[in-house]
């Protein structure tokens, strides 16, 4: 699975109210709109700069706070195709599988805001094409592989009717 695009960098402790404010639950029923206000808290322009196939880009403890399944839902809405970041909160992280949004634990110390990244999640590498680097993580598993290739856990288990691990 090879993914590519542009960078949106933020910095540690980026937390589901920073990613979904919580000011704006009346729309958790309503997605799309919601997505319109992804990461305002964070960066008030975001959600209007970002494009299919950008990244996220964050330090440690990215997504801490409320148990938001919703909060990596809008990420994905919004044409986001991974996050990447230094260290997640570990409900965060299972909610992106489930919906199908790759998160990658890896250095983010050395990508810029506005680089152009090439991601490989089977291979564990990421190219950074603006500056001509490449930063190594741990490749995913291929069960979580096919479960993100599905859209999520729950169009994985409808496919397969059940949880395929093999």
């Amino acid at each position: 699975m090879l993914l590519k695009g542009k960078v949106h960098k933020f910095g540690d402790d980026i937390s589901t109210d920073h990613i979904a404010p919580g000011r704006l639950f009346h729309l958790r029923s309503n997605l799309p709109e919601l997505a319109k206000h992804v990461l305002e808290d964070a960066d008030p322009d975001f959600a209007k700069k970002v494009q299919p196939g950008d990244f996220v880009v964050g330090g440690n403890n990215f997504g801490l706070g409320s148990s938001r399944e919703h909060a990596p839902t809008i990420i994905k809405l919004a044409g986001v195709s991974a996050v990447l970041a230094k260290s997640f909160a570990r409900i965060f992280y299972r909610n992106a599988i489930n919906v199908g949004l790759p998160v990658l634990v890896c250095d983010t110390e050395n990508i810029n805001a506005g680089d152009e990244l090439e991601v490989d999640l089977s291979a564990g590498t990421i190219k950074d094409i603006t500056t001509g680097t490449e930063i190594t993580f741990a490749p995913l598993p291929d069960s979580m592989i096919r479960i993100l290739n599905d859209g999520g856990l729950v169009a994985h288990i409808e496919k397969h009717g059940n949880f395929k691990l093999d």
